[in-house]
């Protein structure tokens, strides 16, 4: 029996040492059917996208071992064979270990990772192809600091014009267009979402991608990878020649992760065909496109540990293996709503909901509605898309639902135990133009609230987070509406309370500092706006409400300030 590639995601090596292997090239036949020029998949995590872009680079790479291929499907095309195996340069980065508590933390990372790829291609300060000149912008990418050889040392300025520069040069050394693969290209923007230099890496990002791949001659195609769809951002801004192949697309669907099929034969290479049952219902259940899908990782797993005792009990493999911040951030805007339909997921039953699979980062916070398309795209619910976005959702299968049990139910329950009684104070609260008890209950909620104090380590809180986390605490009253068209604008929160004739305006400020004087500027700037923007306008003409009080909150940390005007 071969050993099972648990762990690597090296193609050359999974082939050369004798591993395991899915036969996946099928991908490469439909890259170069599509003609597309720069192609993005997004699939959760442990489904294959690394060892998917490995054998894509092996297939590829001028200098490449053909033999690599013998007796996989690839192979049998001849024609596609000869055309395009071996003939591009290939840079190959993955961007998963890109991270850093502070931004110039996660640049070095970044730096590391350009350089050492670059590093391959040190043949280029010897091409006669290669002017003088052109010789030192690739020095300048590959320069380390004087310490010693673990760092590189390239300006933020170079490093952006990196990818493209080289592609420039391989270009000019080969004379052959250069293929481009970036692998996780999101890790770096979740990681900066969590610690707070979101804007930041986004520019990088964004120009790096600009230089590399909208305005690149010298590029043959580029293939990229990752969790979430983020073209949003503007860090594919212009690129017209981008296709995306998300989960729910039925192209390519079986091409990462293992269908029925696959897992049968492995099972049956193995001798564990009669756990086929058991590995169904732990493992399965995922649907991408039109396909049912098992995660790759944990069959592996599965087999790896079966073969020593056959009698082991399935084990939850993905649960370490996958990260539970993005999901962790809703805990705080949830309602008891949000808990019930978590519940009645983990029985068993399904959910409809509308999904925008372009999420961005920046869309995380501020609505619970966001949620499931997080769940859905990351892997912890799979599903179906319907007419108008509106997706069947269930979560995929018994290891899945384990998490749930264990993890996130537990932390949705914690949110919504808080007594119902702070919802009404601050709703009577607001209808009576009591500011000073508005901030009492935020205060005590913030500072009693456990995952917001973690929050707090991991990201700045901002405007749009408040807001929903207000909005949850409003949830439940029907006359509550939330951006609003009012006036010159959109007003954050509006309650209308028809029973006493009373309406309230609540604009959110996030305070830079925990100042008093701070908070209370902001609170003044917040009312300001309300003013200037006539927020109450529709209100007075339609003659809604006797009585319009006018809250200027602003927020800081853990931290409430609540002003009115009326």
């Amino acid at each position: 029996m071969k050993n099972l590639p648990t762990g690597w995601d090296d193609f050359e090596r999974v082939i050369k040492d004798g591993y395991y292997y899915v036969d996946k090239t099928k991908l490469i036949s439909n890259l170069i059917g599509t003609g597309s020029a720069v192609t993005l998949f997004t699939r959760p995590r442990r489904f294959g996208k690394t060892l998917n872009m490995s054998m894509l680079k092996n297939f590829f790479e001028i200098g490449s071992d053909p033999s690599l291929f013998d007796g996989l499907a690839i192979a049998d095309n001849k024609e596609l064979c000869e055309k395009h195996q071996g003939k591009y340069p290939v840079i190959s980065i993955s961007l998963k270990g890109v991270s850093g508590l502070t931004y110039s933390e996660a640049v070095e990372r970044m730096r590391d990772v350009i350089g050492q790829e670059a590093d391959r291609f040190h043949f280029l300060l010897e091409s006669d192809k290669l002017t003088g000149n052109e010789k030192i912008d690739y020095a300048k990418i590959v320069k380390r600091n004087e310490e010693g050889d673990t760092n590189y040392n390239m300006s933020e300025d170079i490093m952006i014009s990196s990818l493209y520069k080289l592609s420039y040069l391989l270009y000019k050394h080969y004379g052959e267009r250069t293929v481009i693969l970036i692998d996780e290209y999101d890790v770096p923007l979740d990681k900066a979402h969590i610690h707070g230099y979101y804007d930041k890496m986004v520019e990088l990002i964004r120009g790096m991608f600009h230089a590399a791949l909208k305005t690149n001659d010298n590029l043959a195609f580029a293939v990229l990878t990752g969790c979430l769809r983020v073209s949003k951002e503007s860090i594919f801004t212009g690129l017209n020649n981008l296709d995306v192949y998300s989960i729910s697309d039925p192209e390519c669907d079986d091409l990462f992760g293992f269908n029925e099929a696959e897992v049968n034969k492995i099972l049956e290479d193995y001798d564990l065909s009669e756990k086929k049952d058991e590995v169904k219902v732990w493992y399965d259940g995922y649907k991408f496109g039109k396909k049912d899908i098992y995660c790759p990782w944990d069959v592996l797993k599965y087999v790896e540990k079966h073969l020593s005792d056959r009698d082991l009990e399935p084990l939850n493999y993905w649960a370490n293996s996958s990260g539970n911040d993005l999901v962790r951030e809703f805990v705080d805007i949830s309602t008891k709503e949000t808990t019930e339909e978590l519940e009645k997921l983990v029985a068993g039953k399904k959910v409809e909901k509308r999904i925008n699979e372009n999420l961005t980062y920046r869309d995380l916070d501020g609505s619970i509605d966001n949620l499931w398309g997080i769940l859905y795209a990351t892997g912890y619910l799979t599903g179906t898309r319907g007419a108008d976005n509106i997706y069947t959702l269930w979560i995929p299968n018994k290891e899945v639902r384990q998490i749930y049990e264990d993890d996130i139910l537990k932390w949705f329950n914690n949110r919504v135990k808080e007594d119902t009684s702070s919802k009404e104070t601050f709703y009577k609260a607001i209808i009576t133009g009591n500011s000073e008890e508005m901030e009492e209950v935020l205060n005590s909620l913030l500072f009693d609230s456990i995952s917001i104090r973690d929050t707090f380590t991991r990201k700045y809180m901002r405007e749009n987070f408040y807001h929903g986390f207000v909005l949850g605490l409003l949830s439940g009253f029907k006359t509550v509406r939330s951006n609003s068209e009012s006036g010159d604008g959109y007003s954050d929160i509006m309650v209308l309370d028809r029973q006493s004739k009373t309406a309230a305006i609540l604009e959110l400020k996030y305070a830079d500092s925990d100042d008093v004087e701070v908070m209370e500027k902001a609170c003044a700037s917040a009312l300001a706006q309300i003013e200037e923007k006539k927020y109450d306008a529709p209100i007075i003409r339609a003659g809604l409400a006797k009585t319009i009080w006018k809250y200027g909150i602003s927020f800081n940390k853990k931290l409430a300030c609540v002003r009115k005007n009326q």
